[in-house]
């Protein structure tokens, strides 16, 4: 799950953000200025930070420049300015995107995920995102939100091997054959009983995939683009 903060003044847009990101599946935080966010950083590792341009004590330009002094992260600067003579100080100030205000919550995801993927922030294989949904083998977590779940070891390996082949319909026997290996002396029934549990758990907890049986073969995860 990638880390994003968050700096404006206005506490109306870091709200907005906050909500809009935090559904996206992203670990968000909060700074009203200049100086609060570099004390953020300096605590927290950030993953991309989205900075207002018209800020007290020390603007969107002047904080971009301390970041690209200590940090290698991707900066996007909000701005209610559509001159390109503010673009271009942007640009100069070490800025990798530039969004006008007011702007779509949908457009800053599309621009951060761009950002994260030239950055390789999200481009780790052992990391699967689906929606708000976060499965993550380097841990063996399951993050929805901002709720942790921890699986039994089967359960993880057969979610995380169905989130990692999407829209595919896999056998029983392909799927034993990955999660328990070939020495596996159980049956067929065994995948059945792990899907139900998969499919209780998270039923109720989220909407951005569903275990799908392709009857007399196997199961397919399926994924609610937004």
């Amino acid at each position: 799950m990638a880390t994003i903060l968050i700096v404006d003044d206005d506490i109306n847009i870091l709200q907005l953000v906050n909500i809009h990101l935090s559904k996206a599946g992203y670990k968000v935080f909060q700074a009203k200025d200049g100086t609060e966010a570099l004390g953020v950083l300096k605590r927290e590792t950030c993953d991309l930070a989205v900075v207002d341009v018209m800020m007290p004590f020390m603007d969107g330009y002047a904080l971009t420049k301390e970041i690209r002094k200590e940090y290698d992260i991707p900066v996007i600067l909000l701005t209610a300015k559509n001159q390109i003579e503010d673009k271009e100080k942007g640009f100069k100030s070490g800025t990798d995107d530039y969004l006008v205000k007011p702007f779509e919550p949908k457009e800053l995801n599309f621009r951060i995920e761009a950002l994260l993927r030239r950055y390789d922030k999200q481009s780790d294989e052992s990391i699967i995102r689906l929606g708000s949904t976060t499965v993550n083998k380097k841990n063996y977590e399951v993050q929805i939100g901002d709720r942790t779940i921890l699986l039994p070891l089967k359960e993880f390996e057969l979610l995380y091997f169905l989130a990692a082949n999407p829209m595919r319909v896999l056998s029983r026997d392909y799927l034993i054959e990955h999660i328990w290996g070939l020495d596996y002396e159980g049956d067929e029934r065994t995948v059945d009983v792990h899907v139900k549990r998969l499919r209780e758990r998270f039923s109720k907890l989220t909407d951005d995939f569903q275990i799908k049986t392709a009857r007399g073969v196997g199961y397919s995860l399926e994924t609610n683009r937004k």
